[in-house]
């Protein structure tokens, strides 16, 4: 196992080559109260990236996202908030789940990436959201 910081918050992938993740860069030296991330888009017919700001907040809401996720509801993560927001639907158009990843504040452009996650995807998520809160919120301020 590594023992390097925890960088990888959400890692959502299939055998089909259709991935959605956020990673965690580090502290965000413009920012005390937060980390620069990104998120990564990555399927045989269209790959991108998008710059993103981690806030405690932000962490207590894919906490939350993932409660709704685990009682079987579809779940946002930063609706309605500066920057990019992260869908995932249980059942998406494809008769699998989704992750719909929406940049209206900047480039304006929506994708939909459809995956099959592993049985154990939400639990395996939790463990990486307290890795990474555990060792980057003490690091920030705010």
């Amino acid at each position: 196992m590594d023992d390097g910081p925890p960088t990888r918050l959400v890692s959502l992938a299939d055998d089909e080559g259709n991935s959605v993740t956020v990673g965690v860069l580090g502290l965000d030296p413009r920012w005390s109260a937060g980390l620069r991330a990104e998120i990564v888009v990555r399927t045989p017919f269209v790959s991108g990236r998008l710059d993103l700001a981690l806030s405690a907040r932000r962490l207590t809401g894919w906490a939350d996202a993932l409660d709704r996720l685990d009682a079987g509801a579809d779940a946002a993560w930063m609706e309605m908030d500066r920057g990019p927001s992260l869908f995932v639907r249980l059942d998406g158009e494809r008769g699998c789940p989704e992750v719909v990843v929406e940049d209206e504040s900047g480039s304006m452009v929506t994708v939909r990436v459809p995956v099959v996650p592993p049985d154990d995807w939400i639990a395996d998520h939790r463990r990486r959201l307290r890795r990474v809160v555990d060792h980057w919120l003490p690091q920030v301020s705010g």
